[in-house]
């Protein structure tokens, strides 16, 4: 017997014919002996429903109603998942956020966990029910509703996971696991079978839109095993985990992760004076714009040249930034340009083998693609390119580093 926790997203329990799909699937488990908590998200379109109603009445919708009116959501699916559960003759009770207790800070639409209390759930499974948890959502100190952002209902799951020592947290979506790179742009992509929590880390932070990066690091963090799962077929799925070391035959790249939503900032002719970095970029950061890949170039006519990528959206607020600090600073001028994007290889094996980033600008070079900017760790590497190059870019790589076949290159091939 396992005890396992099973996230759903809102496509997953879209319409009641999949809600109903998901009990199905939840007493299969109950019949061969485990004990099951599901998360669950508001069902599709539903979150976006809401948030129109609430521009409807309010041009400045206050964040702390905002939460009590999107929480209500998952409401919905927790009670409709539960009654199709007792349909299929199994004791199912659902939990609010509130009544878990998820306990979170008292940033309203951000809200970030601070602990769970899983007695009641425990009890409750115990007693051979199934628990059905509201994700998205939890209360802070003052017992306000809080809801927790963009992909807050993986974070719930996996937090849930972390506080009942669960066996295994199961995340179900629309993939059948974690590519290694996207099937739309790679034909040959294949379904990896397991990768490292820091892998995958990496590759949610580079584009990667499996799994939400806040989910992935609490996992991390508590080392819960994740698996990702389609929701519409059967399969193994993509088991994320820590890394035991105790595969030999490790691939060098488990994956490929690109972002097309990348604009770049370049000021030139700054004077090359100590904390000139942080009075273009402090500014930057103060407005919320978050800063990627960052190069800085020394001249020999004594100034520096700055160039920095940000999120496409943001482009306009950085520009204007940029250049008002700039005009301080007399520099020469300001430069953007939102027409690139990232492409970045992962892989623990890069620890321990040389030339993968030579063989990277080689297979690039062989293809006509010319390398703006490079920024690298301990397992990754990216490159920002032209944005037309991309799919050209992560095919000739896909190829290059055997992710096509085998998902591994032999590590004299690579220096």
């Amino acid at each position: 017997m396992a005890l396992i926790v099973q996230k759903y997203g809102g496509t997953s329990v879209g319409t009641p014919e999949r809600i109903k799909a998901v009990a199905d699937r939840v007493k299969r488990f109950v019949d061969r002996g485990d004990q099951v908590v599901v998360v669950v998200s508001a069902m599709s379109g539903e979150t976006n429903r809401l948030v129109a109603l609430s521009q409807a009445v309010s041009s400045n919708p206050h964040p702390r109603e905002m939460d009590v009116l999107l929480s209500t959501g998952e409401q919905v699916t927790i009670a409709l998942l539960t009654l199709a559960l007792q349909e299929q003759s199994l004791d199912a009770r659902s939990y609010l956020g509130s009544q878990v207790k998820i306990l979170t800070d008292e940033a309203h639409g951000k809200a970030r966990i601070k602990a769970i209390d899983g007695e009641s759930i425990l009890t409750d499974l115990n007693a051979g029910k199934v628990a059905v948890v509201a994700g998205f959502q939890g209360i802070d100190g003052d017992g306000n509703i809080t809801t927790l952002g963009r992909g807050g209902s993986d974070t719930t799951a996996v937090a849930v996971a972390a506080a009942l020592n669960a066996d295994e947290c199961q995340i179900y979506t629309d993939v059948d696991g974690v590519y290694t790179t996207d099937p739309r742009v790679v034909d040959c992509a294949r379904r990896l079978e397991q990768v490292t929590f820091e892998e995958m880390l990496e590759m949610a932070s580079l584009g990667s839109k499996v799994l939400q990066i806040r989910a992935v690091e609490f996992a991390g963090k508590y080392q819960v095993p994740l698996r990702v799962l389609s929701s519409f077929e059967e399969g193994p799925g993509t088991l994320i985990s820590i890394d035991d070391n105790k595969d030999m035959e490790a691939p060098l790249v488990s994956g490929i992760a690109f972002n097309r939503d990348e604009a770049r900032v370049v000021v030139r002719g700054v004077p090359d004076t100590p904390g000139v970095a942080y009075k273009i970029l402090g500014p930057v950061s103060d407005a919320n714009v978050e800063v990627d890949v960052i190069v800085q170039n020394v001249a020999a006519d004594g100034t520096t040249d700055l160039t920095f990528t940000v999120h496409r959206n943001e482009l306009d607020k950085a520009q204007a930034i940029t250049e008002d600090i700039a005009k301080q600073l007399n520099a020469r001028e300001v430069a953007v340009d939102g027409s690139i994007c990232k492409v970045s290889l992962v892989g623990v094996g890069m620890r321990s083998h040389a030339g993968i980033a030579s063989q990277m600008f080689k297979t690039l070079a062989d293809v006509g693609i010319n390398i703006e900017l490079i920024t690298t760790s301990e397992i990754k590497i990216s490159v920002v390119i032209e944005e037309k190059y991309m799919e050209l870019a992560v095919r000739a790589l896909h190829t290059a580093f055997g992710l096509d076949d085998t998902g591994a290159v032999e590590s004299s091939d690579n220096g």
